[in-house]
């Protein structure tokens, strides 16, 4: 008899990282108090009420429980477009926006609707793990593209370039960025669409943390004024942070109509549609929680400054970069693996957070802090621990 097995695509990846790490957690005994998690990227306080309220009277209508557009709802996908139109001062309609089951949802659509088996396309060095091994599963060849930490991790463009002219058919950067929380100069951005274009290469610009961008940043890029942006912009996003509704899982693509028809035809064969309920809810919701999610906003700047704080009296730690919902911090520990380092910090001081090592090449010596997930107290007693 001959065994079995399973995609070698897919058995060859490491298990999922968060449950890994949430694990070292649970051996911490509370010596040095409350457990402070800087996991995962979800958001540290709740829904609104009246997010809630929405997405339970949404649900417990009977036309939910049928399918519903492949695209996504009308009513949502109007509501974002002119969303999205308003922060961008560009034209947008119902027809540029694809809503998904989250945002890796719409990564995965847009790496097959835009790439096949073979092909390659070029991720920042650090990336988010998910992009990484989304392609990998789907045969599709990774270039990475360097980011100096010394310039605070933002991708090189000559890097970039030369990934692009060996033949990589899409890049794909994340702006804020996770890992490493850098946010990416609207200058930066509009040379990497220049690039794309010039080798007539796609670049998705997942903007999952957009909304977190500080009060005095301006728009973080024109990229939709820039004439037949269709042709080679597509932009990712997840309603999952700023709404507090990650377990909903919803995200969005915004991109040109033809573009919109081939990621259809991925969809159809994966989800369908995205849940419909929590569609209704969020299209009332981006209107009437507008003035919440700046308050939000505003928080979460707040915690970033607490941790910025507490790393200026830690001399022997550094941070890479910082911004959004997370920092890249370089720790003191040299002999040791990010792996290491972060199981230890688990264990003994109840800190949990990511090894650097999970988001690529000569990352062993930073670990990402989702400070997000934390409140100011929380991370303030970070200090002591940390010594």
């Amino acid at each position: 008899m001959i065994a079995a097995k399973p995609n070698s695509l897919v058995a060859r990846l490491s298990a999922p990282p968060i449950p890994s790490v949430v694990a070292w957690s649970r051996e911490y005994k509370g010596e040095k108090g409350p457990l402070i998690d800087l996991s995962q990227a979800v958001p540290g306080y709740p829904a609104h009420p009246e997010m809630l309220r929405l997405l339970a009277e949404a649900a417990g209508q009977q036309a939910m429980t049928g399918y519903g557009p492949i695209e996504g709802e009308p009513l949502l996908r109007k509501a974002y477009a002119a969303h999205v139109a308003e922060l961008y001062g560009a034209a947008l309609s119902a027809g540029n926006i694809h809503i998904t089951a989250g945002c890796n949802q719409a990564f995965m659509c847009a790496a097959i609707a835009l790439a096949g088996a073979g092909d390659t396309v070029a991720l920042t060095n650090p990336f988010y793990f998910n992009h990484d091994t989304t392609l990998s599963m789907l045969g599709i060849g990774r270039r990475l593209v360097d980011c100096d930490p010394a310039g605070g991790f933002l991708p090189d463009p000559g890097s970039a370039e030369a990934a692009l002219a060996a033949g990589a058919k899409v890049l794909a950067v994340v702006t804020p960025n996770n890992p490493t929380g850098a946010v990416y100069p609207p200058s930066l951005l509009h040379e990497l669409f220049v690039l794309c274009r010039k080798y007539g290469a796609w670049l998705i610009l997942d903007e999952t943390y957009r909304d977190f961008l500080g009060e005095d940043d301006g728009r973080p890029h024109s990229l939709l004024s820039e004439p037949g942006w269709e042709e080679t912009l597509v932009l990712l996003y997840s309603f999952s942070k700023s709404f507090c509704i990650p377990g909903h899982r919803l995200g969005a693509i915004t991109a040109g109509p033809k573009l919109i028809t081939e990621i259809a035809k991925v969809m159809d064969n994966m989800q369908i549609c995205a849940p419909r309920s929590a569609q209704i809810a969020v299209a009332s919701a981006i209107p009437a929680l507008a003035d919440w999610r700046a308050g939000n906003r505003l928080e979460i700047a707040r915690r970033a400054e607490a941790l910025r704080q507490v790393f200026s009296g830690l001399p022997d730690w550094q941070i890479g970069a910082i911004g959004a919902y997370f920092a890249f911090v370089r720790h003191p520990h040299a002999d040791r693996s990010s792996s290491e380092v972060a199981e230890k910090l688990a264990k003994e001081s109840g800190i949990v957070c990511l090894p650097g090592g999970y988001f690529g090449e000569g990352q062993e010596r930073y670990l990402r802090l989702a400070f997000a997930n934390a409140d100011v107290a929380s991370i303030g007693l970070l200090s002591e621990r940390l010594r």
